[in-house]
C-alpha cells in the first residue's frame, strides 16, 4: 500500500504526479535543487527535501541521496517521472534493496531496453518487426561505415544508450559519414557517458507512431491505443496526437498486439511505450521501448478518460490492471503541443530568462495545461527548456485542431523566446490540417513554416494604431500619477497636454518592436473630438482616430479597451522595464517607446560575432590559435540545455586566441574568441 510517495523529478511531470497522488489521498514528497528552491512542484507537495546544487548530476541524479531522504521520511514508493533516473536500472535496484516501491518496471526490463542494440536482438527473437540496421558490438568506424554502405544511404546514426534525439545524426551520403559519426559519439558520451552507436536504414517518409502499454505483476497486459508523434524538430517531438490519423482498425490491432508481445518478451510491469516507424504501405517497424511514462501521455488520457498515473500507482501496489482490453474505449481526438523556451528562427536555440508574463488559456474538460512554472519563475540553463504542455480534445480531429489553435492564441509568454507562433504555423499548415504527417514534416515544409509573416490589412489599420494608443494612454496615466510632484519639471509640450495656441498638439511617436529594422513612426495629433483621450494616428497611408481606456480586472490583469475608427476591441497588456506586451486571441505584440535622441551620436563598436548565445559549457575547441580555417568551418562547440551548438567561422581567416578552455562555464553574451578575417592577415 502506498501512503507516502516521493517524486524523484521536477517541473511539470512532478506537478502532474503530485496532482493524482493528492486526489488519491497519498502524501507527497518533492525534491529540489538550488535552482528550484521556489519551484511550483515544491510548493504543491506536502513535504520537500533539498538535494544539492543546480546541475542535475549534483541533485536530481543523486540516487543514493534520494533513497536516504526517502527512508528518513518514511516514504513507501518513489515515482521517477521521465528523464533523470526514470530509466536507470541501478536506481530501480536500489529502491528494491531498501524496500521502497519503484513506480516503474523491474530493473531487468529497464536493462533489457536500456541498450537499443540489445533491445533490437530481444525484439527480433520475439518476432517483432525491425528496421534494417547494424546493432553489433564492433564499433570500429570502418565496420559502421561498411554497414551503412551496404544498406544504402540515407542512414540514421543513433546512440545505443540514447533518447530525446541526443546522439543522433542523419547521414545522406558516405562523404558525411565520418563527421556525423564523430559528432553523434561526442554528444552521446556527453549525455549518457556511452558512445556506442547503432546504424539504421533511414526511411524517407515514415510516421512515428507509438503504442501505450500497461502490464501488471499478474501477467496481464493491455494497450491503450496509439499516438502519432511524427512532427518533430531535432528528433524531439513538437505536436503529438491521439489516435493516429488515418489509422485503420486492422493496423491498430496489429501494432497493439506487437507492442504487448514486446512488453511480455521482457516481463514488463507498469507503464511503457513501444515506438514504431509506420511506413506508407502500412508496414511498421520497432524503434525502441521507453520504460516509463511518456511526456505525451495526456493525449492518451484524453481519448480514453483514464488517469495513467493512477494506473501506475495501482499496478505498483501489486494490484491488477484497472481494465481489460475489451473494456477500453477510444473517444474523440486529442492534441498535445509542447511549449518550449526556444527560438525557432535560430535553429531552435534554447532561451533562458524570467517569465515576466505567463498567461495560459482557460482550462476546461477539453483544454488542459500541464506545467511546472509560474509567472515570475526563471527558465534556467540547467534543465530542459519545456515550459508546459498544452492539451486539447475534440469530438473529431477537425474540432480538436480548431481548439488547439484557439488555445495557442490565448497562450502568452514574455521574458523568453518561445515556439508558440511556430506551433500555430504548424497547426494551421495545410499539410498538417490534412494529416499528411511524416517525421520530416518540419524539413519538408520549412519554407512555409519559417516564412516571414505578411503584414495583414487588419494588423496595419487596427493593431498598429491600437499599439500606439496603448503607449499614449500609459503615458497619460503615468503623467497624471506624477503630476502633483513633477508638473513644474515637465517639458512645456508635455505638461500642456492637448492645448496649443493657434494649432493642435502634434508629435512623432516611435515604437521599437525588436530592433533597428523593426521600428515604426507614428504622427500623433490630439483629436478634435470632445473625448479627452482621443488621438489622430497617421503613418504610411493610414490615418485613423483612436481612443480608449485602461483598467484592471478583479484578478489584477491589465486591460485596454480600444476603439479605432469605430471598431472596438479588448486586449490584455503587461509592462516590464519599459517594454509593453499587448495581446488577445488574435494579437501578441511586444514593443518599447523609443525616446527622442539627446544628440549623442557616438557609436559603440560591439562585435557580437563570437559571443556565447546563452549560458553554457565549452565542450571542445576544434582548431588551434593561428590555424587557418575556411568560412563555415566549426571552430568551437558549446553545450547548453543538453544540446550542442557549434560556433563557425564567418569567413576565411584564423582564430587568434580562445578566451575559454574546454570544460569551462561561460555566461550568455561573453566573447568566446578573437578572429582575424583573411583580409586582416
Amino acid at each position: 500500500m502506498i501512503n507516502k510517495l516521493l517524486i524523484a523529478n521536477r517541473g511539470e511531470i512532478a506537478c502532474r504526479v503530485i496532482k493524482t497522488a493528492k486526489a488519491l489521498g497519498v502524501k507527497t514528497v518533492a525534491v529540489y535543487s538550488d535552482a528550484d528552491t521556489q519551484a511550483r512542484h515544491v510548493k504543491m507537495a506536502d513535504e520537500a527535501v533539498y538535494l544539492g546544487a543546480s546541475p542535475s548530476k549534483e541533485s536530481y541524479l543523486r540516487g543514493e541521496l534520494i533513497i536516504e531522504k526517502a527512508k528518513q521520511l518514511g516514504v513507501d514508493a518513489i515515482h521517477p517521472g521521465y528523464g533523470f533516473l526514470s530509466e536507470n536500472a541501478d536506481f530501480a535496484n536500489l529502491c528494491s534493496k531498501n524496500n521502497i516501491i519503484f513506480v516503474g518496471p523491474p530493473a531487468s526490463a529497464i536493462e533489457a531496453m536500456g541498450s537499443k542494440s540489445a533491445a533490437k536482438h530481444i525484439m527480433e527473437n520475439a518476432g517483432v518487426p525491425l528496421v534494417p540496421g547494424y546493432h553489433g558490438d564492433d564499433q570500429d568506424e570502418a565496420v559502421l561505415k561498411a554497414a551503412a554502405d551496404d544498406m544504402g544511404y540515407p542512414v540514421l546514426l543513433k546512440a545505443a544508450a540514447g533518447g530525446g534525439g541526443k546522439g543522433m545524426r542523419q547521414v545522406w551520403n558516405e562523404k558525411e559519414f565520418s563527421a556525423a559519426l564523430n559528432a553523434a559519439k561526442r554528444e552521446s558520451m556527453a549525455s549518457f557517458g556511452d558512445d556506442h552507436m547503432l546504424v539504421e536504414k533511414y526511411l524517407t517518409r515514415p510516421r512515428h507512431v507509438e503504442i501505450q502499454v500497461f502490464c501488471d505483476t499478474l501477467g496481464n497486459g493491455v494497450y491503450l491505443f496509439e499516438r502519432d508523434c511524427s512532427v518533430q524538430r531535432r528528433h524531439q517531438k513538437i505536436i503529438e496526437e491521439a489516435p493516429a490519423p488515418n489509422m485503420s482498425q486492422d493496423i491498430r490491432e496489429k501494432m497493439g498486439e506487437a507492442a504487448i508481445l514486446a512488453a511480455k518478451a521482457i516481463n514488463y510491469v507498469g507503464a511503457g511505450t513501444v515506438e514504431f516507424l509506420l511506413d506508407e504501405d502500412g508496414s511498421f517497424y520497432f524503434m525502441e521501448m521507453n520504460t516509463r511514462l511518456q511526456v505525451e501521455h495526456p493525449v492518451t488520457e484524453m481519448i480514453t478518460n483514464e488517469d495513467l498515473v493512477q494506473w501506475q500507482l495501482t499496478i505498483a501496489e501489486g494490484k491488477p490492471i484497472p481494465k481489460q482490453q475489451d473494456e477500453l474505449t477510444l473517444t474523440g481526438h486529442a492534441f498535445e503541443a509542447r511549449i518550449y523556451a526556444e527560438d525557432p528562427n535560430n535553429e531552435f536555440l534554447p532561451s533562458t530568462g524570467t517569465l515576466h508574463l505567463l498567461k495560459t488559456p482557460e482550462e476546461s474538460d477539453v483544454v488542459r495545461v500541464d506545467t511546472g512554472v509560474e509567472q515570475g519563475d526563471e527558465v534556467s540553463v540547467f534543465y530542459d527548456p519545456m515550459i508546459a504542455k498544452l492539451v486539447v480534445k475534440g469530438e473529431t480531429r477537425e474540432v480538436a485542431l480548431k481548439r488547439l489553435l484557439h488555445a495557442l492564441g490565448n497562450y502568452h509568454i514574455e521574458g523568453v523566446s518561445t515556439n508558440i507562433e511556430f506551433l500555430k504555423r504548424v497547426a494551421s499548415n495545410e499539410a498538417f490540417v490534412n494529416a499528411e504527417l511524416t517525421t520530416t514534416f518540419v524539413e519538408k515544409h520549412h519554407d512555409a513554416l519559417f516564412a516571414k509573416a505578411e503584414v495583414s490589412d487588419h494588423h496595419k489599420r487596427i493593431t498598429l494604431p491600437t499599439i500606439a494608443l496603448l503607449a499614449l494612454l500609459h503615458r497619460e496615466n503615468t503623467m497624471k500619477a506624477k503630476q502633483s510632484e513633477t508638473a513644474r519639471h515637465l517639458p512645456v509640450w508635455r505638461s500642456a497636454g492637448a492645448w496649443r495656441a493657434n494649432m493642435a498638439h502634434s508629435e512623432t511617436l516611435t515604437l521599437d518592436f525588436g530592433g533597428e529594422a523593426d521600428t515604426q513612426e507614428f504622427n500623433i495629433t490630439h483629436s478634435k473630438t470632445t473625448h479627452p483621450l482621443a488621438w489622430q494616428v497617421s503613418f504610411d497611408d493610414v490615418n485613423v482616430e483612436v481612443m480608449g481606456s485602461l483598467s484592471a480586472s478583479p484578478d489584477g490583469d491589465l486591460i485596454l479597451n480600444a476603439e479605432v475608427d469605430g471598431y472596438k476591441t479588448q486586449y490584455h497588456f503587461a509592462e516590464k522595464d519599459g517594454r509593453f506586451t499587448l495581446f488577445n486571441n488574435e494579437t501578441h505584440s511586444s514593443f518599447s517607446v523609443v525616446l527622442p535622441s539627446l544628440g549623442d551620436d557616438s557609436d559603440a563598436n560591439q562585435d557580437a560575432n563570437f559571443n556565447a548565445p546563452m549560458n553554457g559549457t565549452i565542450v571542445a575547441l576544434l582548431v588551434e590559435p593561428g590555424q587557418k580555417v575556411e568560412k563555415g568551418e566549426p571552430i568551437l562547440i558549446m553545450e547548453a540545455m543538453k544540446m550542442e551548438h557549434s560556433i563557425v567561422a564567418p569567413e576565411d581567416g584564423m582564430v587568434e586566441s580562445f578566451y575559454f578552455k574546454a570544460g569551462e562555464l561561460v555566461d550568455g553574451g561573453a566573447t568566446l574568441l578573437s578572429f582575424a578575417g583573411s583580409e586582416k592577415e
